[in-house]
């Protein structure tokens, strides 16, 4: 048994210790935001906050997790207010939308630990997660703009 704070409320989990973070998260807490993009740690689409800090949960057993705190993008802003949220929707930066949740995720973490970047840090931060339909730049602006409201 695993226990562990997930968008602050504690949980407890039956899972194998080292079943993939990931598959916990969607399958059995029934949370589908995190997305299984490639399961290898090269797309950023199931970035998670574990303590804080961006990690990939298709890297991440649950038993890696236990005692930590975990948030997901359900836990980032229950009504979908964050700054980070609005800034997508401003700058329009979905387009197919699959890798978004990953790139929130891993912007929160920036503007968590630099809140005001500069467009370098931002673009170096960000290179870890991969959109496939190519929208970069609309996520730049969008991070530039949280970080004027954070």
């Amino acid at each position: 048994m695993t226990q562990f704070t997930l968008n602050g409320r504690p949980v407890e989990v039956e899972n194998p210790p080292d079943e993939m973070l990931l598959l916990v998260l969607r399958d059995t807490l029934k949370l589908k935001g995190t997305k299984y993009g490639c399961g290898a740690a090269m797309c950023g689409a199931c970035t998670v906050h574990v303590d804080g800090v961006a990690q990939f949960a298709c890297q991440m057993a649950v038993g890696d997790v236990a005692g930590a705190d975990v948030t997901t993008i359900e836990g980032l802003s229950e009504d979908g207010t964050h700054p980070l949220q609005q800034a997508w929707i401003a700058e329009q930066v979905a387009q197919c939308g699959y890798c978004q949740s990953g790139q929130i995720m891993r912007a929160a973490a920036l503007l968590a630990d630099n809140p005001n970047p500069t467009r370098q840090e931002i673009v170096d931060e960000m290179s870890a997660n991969l959109c496939r339909c190519g929208t970069y730049t609309r996520i730049f602006k969008a991070v530039e703009r949280a970080a004027q409201e954070v």
